[in-house]
């Protein structure tokens, strides 16, 4: 456990395994998803941003070298000998016939001999048996992390989201991927409509339930433009405070999984577009008060796993 933190964080993880500073870099390569194009649904997930949760992520109107390019430049001026992992950060980025995937996947690799790992974000309904073999001979060369959408593990919840995936698709790519040896880090969301304390643990349960090496936390963000905000303006439902996310936040780390890597814990978003609510615009500020309410408490990460 970190000697600071009292949770598992990705970048004590990164420097065990890597023995260098590891940078991530966000990358968008316009792909789309299957809540989105009708395959199994209109609109995609409620809260989804127009750049697919790739606010953060390269410009899509350049190439995938471009935007790595631009981003290398930035990253290496603060930490000179990092290494890399590129992040395919926007939209599902297994929704795309199998070549199509294998060039970009390949040509990503090549862009730099610093690169130590590739990141894919999607959902669990986005893979074949094909890619899944090819997958697996991809991880063989170079260290491959899927990051999967859950956001909750409650089913009635998922549906007024519009995930348009069951938790039984979720549990299916799981194993699919780790029996192929493949890292998973699953997302969920807190402050999601309707949602419970007890709901919000039990995503927690789930998620210790399955082999999952990582999490990433996030409040929920109102965004401008969304299904979700449309929604708001019509019938408002609650919106968690800073001292809620802590509190419920805290008891999520306590109850998970104590190898699991927490590789987030506070949301990002461009800042025009959040319209509730705007403590998570102060991200360093919510994960102090994590770190303040788990020392005074002197509590840890899996202090009450079950």
């Amino acid at each position: 456990m970190n000697s600071i933190k009292h949770y598992n964080t990705l970048t004590e993880y990164y420097q065990k395994k890597y023995q260098t500073k590891v940078a991530k870099i966000a990358l968008n390569a316009n792909f789309t998803c299957p809540n989105r194009d009708g395959t199994k649904g209109f609109g995609g997930c409620t809260y989804c941003s127009k750049m697919g949760s790739g606010d953060t992520a390269g410009n899509p109107m350049h190439s995938i070298a471009q935007q790595f390019t631009e981003m290398k430049q930035v990253l290496t001026k603060k930490w000179p000998n990092a290494a890399f992992i590129p992040y395919l950060q926007a939209y599902s980025n297994t929704y795309a016939p199998l070549e199509q995937l294998k060039e970009l996947y390949e040509g990503i690799l090549s862009l730099d001999e610093n690169i130590i790992g590739l990141a894919i974000a999607t959902r669990p309904d986005c893979f074949t048996d094909e890619l899944y073999a090819y997958l697996e001979k991809l991880n063989q060369r170079i260290p491959l992390t899927i990051e999967l959408g859950l956001q909750s593990s409650n089913e009635e919840t998922a549906r007024k989201i519009n995930r348009c995936c069951s938790n039984a698709e979720f549990i299916d790519c799981v194993n699919h991927l780790r029996k192929r040896n493949i890292e998973v880090v699953a997302h969920i969301i807190n402050g999601l409509p309707n949602e419970t304390e007890a709901d919000m643990l039990q995503t927690i349960d789930f998620i210790n339930a399955l082999d999952i090496q990582g999490i990433k936390i996030h409040s929920l963000l109102l965004l401008k433009n969304t299904v979700l905000y449309e929604s708001y303006q019509k019938n408002p439902f609650p919106i968690q405070s800073l001292e809620d996310y802590v509190s419920i936040t805290v008891k999520q780390i306590t109850r998970l999984k104590p190898s699991i890597i927490i590789h987030r814990l506070a949301a990002d978003g461009i800042a025009e577009d959040i319209v509730l609510p705007k403590w998570p615009l102060k991200k360093l500020v919510v994960m102090n008060e994590i770190d303040k309410r788990m020392r005074k408490l002197n509590i840890y990460q899996g202090d009450d796993f079950r």
